[in-house]
Formats: structure tokens, sequence, C-alpha cells
């Protein structure tokens, strides 16, 4: 057995951190419940204390089956009076906002050039080995000047074989750690971005995709949602009243939990979108 000895797809580095949110999901309360998802576990939390938001849901006298998220400061009486929010509502809410990322040129420009800053100073190995790789080559010029000018000394072939041997040993090396981390080019990029705007959010794998590639976290308050995506400098507030213009305005005061006797009555306020954006992650 070779330790290491085929050049990992990704680094260690990622592959732990993929790791430790594949447990996350797996030890999420209420992710899946009545054969369906929640597709914001883990990534949704009370504004007012701070804790994760769970799957609930409730069915009226008419049979008909309510879907929300609630709070466990409420729900366990922990001293928290977050109001719920309707599961679709705030699931669509998010999926739109995520569709205006992907579909903004403009922004898909910025984040791709990111991209590729950010991979060229991510990799502080390669830029060493292409330094030492042309100071090789260089000493290699200058022994076959100094040929082509009759210097010739008994150490002269020694020394352009140990360049020889150093220039081919440094090529392995930037071979190597090319194929490591692959490097993209903006197109590639550009292309990823692209890739997303053919999902049909109906779908509940497309949304899952979307939701788990660009959002980070969300705070959600009575009045306002904090919604944190994968890359950074954006920022958009919506207010309360630029939500009510909005296509959505019809379900701002839509179910959260049902009750026995109102049912029908409980409001969802929002002040939506606060975007900032702290570090890009292909996920």
């Amino acid at each position: 057995m070779i330790p290491n000895g085929v050049p990992a797809i990704v680094s260690q580095e990622l592959f732990d951190r993929v790791q430790e949110r594949m447990a996350a999901n797996k030890k999420a309360p209420a992710k899946h419940k009545a054969e369906d998802e929640y597709l914001l576990t883990t990534k949704l939390f009370c504004g007012k204390c701070k804790s994760m938001m769970a799957g609930e849901s409730g069915t009226s006298r008419n049979e008909t089956t309510y879907r929300y998220y609630k709070c466990p400061g409420v729900k366990y009486h922990r001293g928290c009076d977050k109001k719920t929010v309707k599961k679709l509502w705030i699931e669509d809410y998010v999926i739109e906002q995520i569709r205006k990322i992907i579909f903004d040129d403009e922004l898909i420009e910025y984040l791709a050039d990111t991209v590729l800053e950010i991979q060229g100073k991510d990799n502080t190995v390669i830029p060493l080995l292409q330094q030492q790789l042309e100071e090789t080559e260089k000493g290699i010029e200058n022994m076959l000047n100094a040929i082509q000018q009759g210097i010739i000394t008994p150490s002269t072939k020694q020394r352009m074989d140990e360049l020889e041997s150093r220039k081919s040993e440094l090529l392995v090396q930037i071979g190597k750690e090319k194929m490591a981390r692959p490097m993209l080019i903006k197109d590639q990029i550009v292309f990823w971005f692209h890739r997303f705007r053919k999902l049909d959010t109906n779908k509940l794998e497309h949304r899952r995709r979307l939701i788990d590639s660009f959002v980070n976290v969300i705070f959600l308050y009575d009045d306002k949602m904090i919604i944190t995506f994968n890359y950074k400098d954006g920022t958009k507030i919506i207010t309360f009243s630029d939500l009510e213009k909005s296509e959505l305005s019809s379900d701002i005061n839509s179910l959260g939990e049902p009750t026995q006797n109102r049912i029908g009555k409980l409001k969802t306020a929002f002040l939506c979108g606060f975007f900032y954006l702290n570090s890009i992650l292909f996920y």
C-alpha cells in the first residue's frame, strides 16, 4: 500500500467539512416529517434566542395538514416568543432570492472573478515551485551560454546533469500539485453557475441543491430575516412595505401553526433581506 499514491480529487479540508455537514444533517431535528422535507433545517435559526428552528406539522379539524418552522425555545417553554413561519412560504422566498443571484449576469461575472482570485491566493505551493523552475531554467541557459563561449570545466557536465534532473523533479511536483488542486478557468466557473438556471424549482431535489449550494445561515425575527449566502460582499434590504408589493404578498399573513379555535388567523410578518456573504464554497 502506498499512502496518498493517487492525488485526491478534493482537499482534506474540504472533505472534512463535507463530512461535518453530513453528520449535522443526519442529527438535525425534524428534517423529515410526514414524508416531507424541511429544506431549511440546520440553516434557519431563531433571531431572538438563536436556537435552530425545526420543522413541525399540525392538522386542522377539516384534516388539512399545515407545515411550518418553529423555535424550540417556544415549543419547550424556554422563554422565547418567536412566531412560527409557514414552511412553503419561507422556502419559496429563499428560493426566489437564490434565483435573483443566479440570473444576475453581472453578479455571476463578479463571483467568477472572485473565485479566480481566491484560487490564485489559496495555493502558495505552485507559485513557489514555478519560481524554482524559472531559476533552474535560467541556470541551464547560463550553462549553455558558457559552453558556447568555450568556458568548459570538469564539473560542467555534472552541473548540467544536476540542473536537468532538478528541472524534471520540479515539473513532476508541479504536475502533481495541479492534479491534486485543479485550477478552474473563468468559463468553467460561469458554466457552473449557469447550470443552476436550468433547475426546476418545483422539484424537491433541485430546491435542495439550490439551498445547500447558496445558503449559509438564516436568522429569522418577527419583523425581518437576515440571510447569509455563500459568497462575499452583497447587501440588499427589503422592507415590509416592499414585500407587500411583491408577488408573495398574499402569504405574508398566511397560516403558521394552526390553532383549535382560530385556524387561519395567525399572522407571520416579515421584513426580508439583508445579504452579507462571507465565503465562496462550491458545495
